[in-house]
């Protein structure tokens, strides 16, 4: 399996936010019209960048809106 894209962990902030956002705009496309191989390394390269991203954020601010319990008091 050959790997493509920059490895995330050397891509500046601003970069994997791009990322991300590029990734996030095409996913649906992908989902419905990629072909098995393409989506697959759709969701490789996804799940890579999110896991830097977990990585460099692990005390990421959570909107309580978006817990069990702030989509119960709505």
């Amino acid at each position: 399996m050959t790997t493509t894209g920059i490895d995330p962990g050397e891509l500046g902030d601003d970069d994997l936010f791009r990322e991300l956002s590029s990734l996030y705009q095409t996913r649906l496309d992908a989902l419905r019209h990629a072909a098995d191989q393409a989506y697959g390394e759709h969701t490789r390269r996804m799940n890579e960048l999110e896991a830097e991203y977990l990585r460099r954020h692990p005390a990421r601010e959570i909107d309580p809106e978006r817990l069990r319990e702030g989509a119960r008091a709505r």
